[in-house]
């Protein structure tokens, strides 16, 4: 998932320069990004010319998306305000694999200031829709770690699971879980550690749950903050989570490498000096196994 900031312009390298991103293409699955900012920042004739490629370099594609979000209460009415940009995508082109909703349960804890059960039954309802609408389609959720703990984490996918295997006509449960580690708080707060993290691995396993986890740049922002913060930032700190969650005896099912934090400010090439796709390409031939 490139950086979709400030106007897509490393999404849209991607598709403009396939050249530049051969050897990439062929150790990942799938290409991800926000719903909201593919609606936002690209045409339909750039879509209709660009989302088709997907299938034909062999790669999926994903969405992130809202469940409950102050712009969006209810998982129903999450559901109905981005329906029509999914089904804006899928008519030009970019059949829906998998979407990751953005972090239900801390939205509804320190957005809306509502209890965990508000947002097991709202995000519950926002799956069954899914489902109902959009068959087929994987469907996990993304959540915080450390600012939710492990026993939370672990309560929270217990009991939105049990909720969905509960609702009439089967909503189905969740297909992966995904964490969002801000990992430099392991050095700045003190608070959290890669143990717990891949004690949260084992757990998902345990349910048969797929456990996802993001790669990301923790301590870009506060190295931004004294300007120390450039392109080489992100590749050296992915980097250096694949390692560290490594001496933790980590092996995720998924690896997700996203950025939000605006670096890199370039896609292409993957053997240029700090790129996305040359990240992405590193990060896999050292850690992840190539494309089945």
């Amino acid at each position: 998932m490139p950086p979709a900031a400030p106007d897509g312009r490393c999404l849209r390298e991607l598709f403009t320069q396939p050249e530049q991103w051969t050897e990439t293409r062929s150790r990942v699955n799938v290409l991800g990004y926000a719903d909201h900012m593919l609606h936002k920042q690209f045409k339909d004739d750039e879509l209709r010319a660009w989302l088709p490629l997907l299938e034909k370099w062999g790669l999926k594609f994903g969405l992130e998306v809202g469940a409950v979000k102050p712009w969006g209460k209810t998982g129903k009415g999450t559901f109905e305000r981005q329906r029509p940009m999914w089904d804006r995508f899928q008519s030009l082109g970019g059949r829906i694999y998998a979407v990751a909703m953005d972090e239900p349960l801390c939205c509804c804890r320190n957005e809306l200031k509502k209890p965990d059960e508000y947002a097991v039954e709202e995000t519950a309802q926002f799956v069954a829709l899914v489902r109902q609408h959009y068959p087929g389609v994987r469907i996990g959720d993304i959540e915080p770690y450390p600012s939710v703990s492990l026993t939370e984490l672990t309560a929270w996918i217990d009991a939105l699971q049990a909720r969905l295997a509960q609702m009439n006509g089967g909503a189905g449960g969740l297909d992966f879980f995904r964490l969002d580690v801000d990992w430099v708080n392991f050095t700045v707060a003190d608070r959290g550690n890669w143990r717990e993290v891949k004690k949260l691995e084992e757990a998902c396993r345990a349910r048969k749950l797929p456990f996802s986890l993001i790669y990301w740049a923790a301590d870009y922002p506060h190295l931004q903050r004294r300007d120390l913060a450039d392109d080489a930032t992100w590749y050296v700190s992915i980097m250096r989570q694949g390692n560290d969650y490594v001496l933790a005896g980590g092996s995720p099912d998924e690896y997700v490498i996203e950025s939000w934090v605006g670096a890199p400010s370039c896609a292409v090439p993957e053997t240029g000096e700090w790129t996305f796709s040359r990240s992405v390409r590193d990060f896999c031939k050292r850690f992840a196994k190539a494309r089945k």
